[in-house]
């Protein structure tokens, strides 16, 4: 491992940059920026819209509350970036059967072409971004992420 870019330590805390978050937020801002690039110049759509696309396309049918969840957006920025891709026909907004309240995110016909690129964008950025690592460490480093965001959702359940 690198060296640390911080030179203090708080009693016998490692530095910053050596904690797993950290190194993850960093990743994540890191990455996200160029993808945000890609998208726009090979997709048209942003890194919010393309997100949200992704995850409509994924799945049946969303709520925007879902959406959310799914595409790792806050409900503002998933709204925004549903209306932009309901305007430019990707996606369809009706109601939703289950609850009069909410609507039902769908793809459209010209959305799933779209969809299918986006996903090749995704793939591709996986390929750039994990592409140091060997087949083996992808597999395992994925287990640890399932296992790790399994943990996570049992730390943020409500206590009975």
């Amino acid at each position: 491992m690198g060296s640390s870019r911080f030179n203090r330590t708080a009693g016998n805390l490692p530095t910053l940059d050596r904690f797993l978050t950290y190194r993850l937020h960093m990743l994540h801002k890191l990455s996200d920026r160029s993808s945000h690039e890609l998208y726009l110049k090979e997709s048209g759509l942003g890194l919010g819209e393309a997100r949200c696309l992704a995850a409509v396309g994924s799945f049946d049918a969303l709520s925007v509350n879902r959406l959310a969840f799914e595409a790792n957006l806050d409900k503002g920025q998933a709204s925004r970036a549903a209306q932009s891709l309901v305007d430019q026909g990707l996606i369809s907004k009706n109601a939703s059967e289950n609850d009069a309240r909410s609507v039902d995110l769908k793809l459209t016909e010209a959305g799933r072409q779209r969809w299918t690129q986006v996903m090749d964008l995704i793939n591709r950025r996986n390929h750039e971004i994990f592409g140091c690592l060997t087949l083996e460490e992808r597999r395992q480093l994925g287990d640890f992420f399932d296992r790790l965001i399994d943990h996570a959702r049992g730390l943020n359940q409500p206590e009975a």
